[in-house]
């Protein structure tokens, strides 16, 4: 613990750490903390499980007395997110007695409205904290220190016109965090208007991609699903998360893997709110072996002990990729990643693989049994499931060219 105590960190806090057998501190923690305890404003490029909710839920909790207002506000970009981040500041905040609210739309505003006025930090995203602000239920006269968490995605979502006028309710004089996976202009742009004087330091990711190994699978269409199925049964993964691209797929996939006497669980967009922090939690809990999911969960969230991620449609490009397999190899722990390609899934693999940094290895498809479908979506969504469809001639020159490059 003497290299947490070496950052300035105080007792309470260092039992708390402790306490979740934390032993050493990542980079970022290294470079931030000493800096957010000093009350100066930092740019900090944490990449996916840096470890960087940490070093601003320490810094803010060390600064912070409660019983004074709305102190610190944190803005997030996804429900689930606020939910976590609320959750960390919790738990180290035992000590103080601080009162903490997550904040975000999907469920009633009455309850949050009347938590607001005993609430010593808020962790809320740009609509739900608008929406306050809008019925002057929520006050920010007392902030102190100011969050920007994952600030490329909030822009990268159209949120910069929300999270501006949030900043300008907010005093002037006060201290900014912004962490941000990816420096891009907008969020520079931000830096520069909304920040005095920042100090920037940045971290690798505390995934080391030594721990993480990366096979794809060129499969028949008509096999896909059957060969997610084989390898869910026979590697024996730990937690396993499965991502597609739509809500239509996460779905057709939930469904029948359960059909085929998997325990898997669906996350995605459009599940109230309650039922996805019903869901996240069951999986937290180990009460089922499965997540699938949208890239509502690629960000974000830490669930510990995901061994393998299974990309069943493959995202647009290398940023949402290692989104995505940051879920897995954390805390220095070892991790797979499955791409499952079919014609369509080419393009998309293409772009991913532009990054020099991402090696992929192709490995020979297994013997398998064709797994039954049992479900489907509604009558206009089914051509997309277990044919090419009219799309199949473009889909599969985008697999031969990727053939013959590689």
């Amino acid at each position: 613990m003497e290299a947490f105590r070496e950052l300035g960190i105080s007792e309470p806090l260092l039992q708390v750490i402790e306490t979740e057998k934390f032993r050493v501190p990542s980079e970022i923690q290294e470079k931030a903390v000493p800096l957010i305890l000093k009350g100066q404003d930092v740019i900090a490029g944490s990449a996916t499980g840096s470890g960087k909710t940490l070093a601003f839920v320490t810094g803010v909790i060390q600064n912070l007395d409660g019983g004074k207002g709305i102190q610190a506000l944190v803005i997030v970009p996804t429900r689930e997110l606020s939910e976590q981040v609320a959750l960390v500041f919790k738990r180290y905040s035992e000590h103080k007695n601080l009162n903490i609210l997550p904040v975000y739309g999907g469920v009633s505003i009455l309850p949050q409205i009347h938590s607001l006025k005993n609430t010593d930090i808020v962790i809320g995203t740009p609509g739900r904290l608008l929406d306050h602000l809008n019925r002057d239920t929520i006050d920010l006269d007392e902030v102190k220190v100011l969050i920007l968490d994952e600030a490329d995605r909030m822009l990268d979502m159209g949120f910069l016109n929300d999270v501006v006028e949030i900043i300008n309710s907010c005093p002037e004089k006060r201290q900014t965090l912004l962490f941000s996976a990816t420096i891009s202009p907008d969020v520079v742009h931000l830096a520069r208007r909304y920040m005095n004087n920042p100090i920037e330091v940045s971290a690798e990711a505390y995934i080391k991609p030594e721990k993480i190994t990366q096979v794809y699978y060129d499969i028949d269409d008509k096999l896909k699903f059957s060969l997610l199925v084989h390898l869910l049964k026979n590697e024996n993964p730990g937690l396993a998360m499965v991502f597609c691209n739509t809500r239509v797929t996460t779905e057709f996939i939930a469904n029948n893997l359960k059909f085929s006497g998997i325990n898997a669980l669906e996350i995605h967009g459009g599940l109230s709110q309650e039922k996805r922090n019903r869901v996240i939690n069951d999986f937290h809990m180990k009460r089922a072996d499965v997540l699938v999911c949208t890239d509502i969960a690629a960000r974000g969230l830490d669930i510990k002990g995901v061994s393998h991620i299974y990309n069943y449609n493959i995202p647009k490009d290398s940023k949402d990729y290692i989104h995505r397999i940051g879920r897995t190899a954390r805390a220095g722990k070892e991790g797979k990643v499955i791409n499952l390609l079919v014609g369509k899934d080419y393009e998309n693999f293409t772009n991913v693989l532009r990054d020099d940094k991402i090696i992929i290895e192709k490995v020979d498809t297994p013997e398998i049994e064709r797994s039954m479908i049992r479900w489907m979506p509604r009558t206009r969504f089914r051509r997309s499931f277990g044919s090419q469809g009219r799309f199949g001639d473009r889909e599969n020159r985008q697999r031969n060219k990727f053939r013959r490059r590689h």
